[in-house]
């Protein structure tokens, strides 16, 4: 990743977005969820947002994880009145001020005890550039060549292909044949999905906030999704966007170092909301979703991506039962990142090197349904540093008399 120049301009002033941006378009028909820190209390606290004006239900329910364990969420918080905090407007400019102020509440990511999942290569494209990366082995001045060969070999039908069918066995037993087989088109197009941990509970960033990439990493992106979440029980009860930081040196250096390509400190972003499942919004409306990526760098660079549900090569379904059942369980619940069609391509500095961030992009993510998640990039090793976890978590509540 490249380095900011000394002369790079600070943040400026609303760089978020407004309260309208992050909302999603039909907020007033929205059943909106997510955490604030709350210096009154030193801690965190689930809020809904309803009507411009955030509350603080953490009286009926301490955590998030509380709340997503009910049998109807969205009935249950549509009637709480909750403890009003401030307005939304008031509450995100807070959370991206330069100058913060720490007397007063700020956003964090909507999530709290549930377990933070991805799943990876669940877009034809984005199965593609695994390979690429993988035989690139980690350099992208080879990426641009090895593309163009790999699309020769595989053809144009191959995004139709239902993973585990009859029709992908062909296909493996064909690629095999050729030598050109991978390990990413093994769960690109098998019966079996990638499915791993993005990062550690309590460890996401939400909105308005920096993201982190690590500073030894030459080429890297943001990965726009949508992420479901999950009851312990394996329901669906709602959605938020996320940004699957990737280190794609890393990872196509060797498969093994998934977790240090993919959890780092500020890596995993989620929010601004979740936005809770009801008779408006659900799975057929996740299903049908576009997810539009926008990236503005200090030096001018523009690049726009829109990732279309609708083409995914796995159902979300489908892949929420591979991640919890009778074979793996998770109490708290999960947060599971369906995965992106994006694929970095664009040349950003000097032709076939492809994309990577620069420190100071500025990455929005949105949905109209959904609202929008705007992070700037920095530095993972400049990024705030994680330090308040489950212990913390646990002894804030029971200190303010909730557990």
């Amino acid at each position: 990743m490249t380095q900011p120049s000394p002369d790079e301009p600070a943040a400026e002033a609303g760089w978020f977005g407004t309260a309208a941006d992050a909302l999603p378009d039909d907020a007033a028909d929205s059943v909106l969820i997510g955490r604030i820190w709350d210096p009154l209390v030193e801690g965190p606290s689930p809020v809904v947002v309803r009507d411009g004006e955030v509350l603080d239900i953490s009286a009926e329910f301490p955590t998030v994880r509380d709340i997503c364990e009910l049998p109807e969420p969205a009935a249950v918080v549509s009637r709480l009145a909750g403890r009003w905090v401030g307005d939304f407007t008031d509450v995100l400019a807070n959370t991206g001020a330069a100058d913060r102020d720490g007397t007063r509440p700020w956003l964090l990511a909507p999530v709290d005890l549930q377990a933070l999942k991805a799943a990876g290569v669940t877009f034809a494209v984005s199965m593609i550039e695994r390979v690429i990366e993988e035989r690139a082995g980690g350099d992208m001045a080879l990426a641009a060549d090895i593309r163009e060969r790999m699309l020769a070999v595989l053809g144009a039908d191959f995004q139709d292909l239902s993973p585990g069918s009859e029709e992908a066995a062909g296909l493996k037993n064909l690629l095999v044949a050729e030598g050109a087989w991978s390990q990413y088109l093994e769960v690109g197009i098998g019966p079996d999905a990638e499915i791993f941990t993005k990062g550690q509970i309590l460890s996401a960033v939400g909105t308005a906030v920096p993201v982190g990439v690590l500073a030894a990493s030459t080429w890297n992106n943001p990965e726009p999704e949508v992420a479901l979440v999950i009851q312990s029980s394996g329901r669906i009860v709602g959605a938020t966007l996320g940004n699957d930081v990737n280190l794609r040196d890393v990872e196509g250096r060797s498969a093994l170092l998934l977790p240090k390509a993919k959890d780092n400190n500020a890596s995993c972003a989620l929010g601004p909301l979740i936005r809770l499942f009801d008779e408006r919004f659900g799975m057929e409306q996740v299903r049908g979703l576009a997810v539009r990526l926008d990236i503005e760098g200090v030096d001018g660079f523009r690049l726009g991506a829109v990732s279309e549900m609708a083409r995914m090569s796995r159902d979300p379904g489908e892949l929420v039962r591979q991640l919890i059942g009778p074979h793996h369980q998770y109490p708290d619940g999960a947060v599971l990142m369906l995965g992106t069609m994006f694929a970095p391509i664009q040349d950003r500095d000097h032709p076939g090197e492809g994309f990577t961030h620069k420190v100071g992009d500025i990455v929005r993510i949105g949905s109209p349904a959904l609202g929008t998640l705007v992070n700037r990039v920095r530095h993972a090793e400049d990024c705030v540093p994680w330090d308040f976890g489950v212990r913390d978590l646990m002894g804030n509540l029971m200190k303010r008399g909730l557990l």
